[in-house]
């Protein structure tokens, strides 16, 4: 699931390979990203998609879409592994601002965060440039109540997870991630910044094979 301000789009490099590759592939939008949608809804949107599919499944949560899946995966019986990539395995009770030590803004604020000023030395930093800068245009504002809803459920205490660090990550420092590792599994790492998918869509993909042919998995 694909992280804040984004959509299923900046996966499609990584899915490319990983059909080539003989792997059954989804991604959907979450309605957070351009609409009022908080982290319950998305969380639901996840629910409805893995209703779909018979398992085993391993998800797949970026950045933001880490908080949704978390709550999404706790009631799922069909998740064999979440991987978080450079995401927030969040607990309960805790928001993706609450996490950061930011207050939640006043409800004058605004319905949207909008657009980081600077995207591509935040999210594409390693991107070719003509890549990233179309990656740039394609993002749209996110919700505000999705960074801060809390998690009332937190599926990682019961599912199987991964967590791959980004060890050059200018929107999700390194140091940051490692306290969210801890909460994992296992952990990874990939030299490079947020956007593997985009950078090392190659690399990423042969990494998420071996973590899915993980006998528990």
């Amino acid at each position: 699931m694909h992280g804040a301000w984004h959509g299923a789009w900046c996966w499609e490099r990584l899915t490319s390979v990983l059909d080539a590759d003989g792997w059954r592939v989804r991604a959907i939008d979450l309605p957070s990203a351009g609409g009022r949608a908080g982290v319950q809804e998305d969380a639901q949107a996840v629910s409805e998609e893995l209703e779909l599919i018979d398992g085993p499944v391993v998800v797949v949560a970026h950045s933001y879409g880490g908080i949704p899946v978390s709550q999404a995966v706790a009631e799922a019986g069909n998740v064999s592994r979440v991987v978080y990539l450079a995401a927030f395995p969040l607990d309960v009770g805790e928001s993706l601002l609450g996490f950061h030590g930011a207050p939640v803004p006043p409800p004058d604020q605004g319905d949207f965060e909008a657009v980081p000023s600077d995207p591509v030395a935040l999210f594409y930093g390693d991107v070719p440039r003509s890549e990233a800068e179309e990656a740039a245009k394609r993002l749209v504002p996110q919700s505000a109540k999705s960074f801060s809803d809390v998690l009332t459920r937190a599926g990682w205490h019961t599912v199987p997870s991964t967590y791959i660090l980004c060890e050059d990550d200018q929107a999700l420092p390194a140091q940051s991630q490692q306290v969210l590792a801890a909460r994992a599994d296992e952990v990874h790492r990939i030299e490079g910044g947020h956007s593997p998918f985009l950078s090392k869509p190659v690399e990423l993909a042969a990494l998420l094979a071996k973590v899915a042919l993980r006998p528990e998995a």
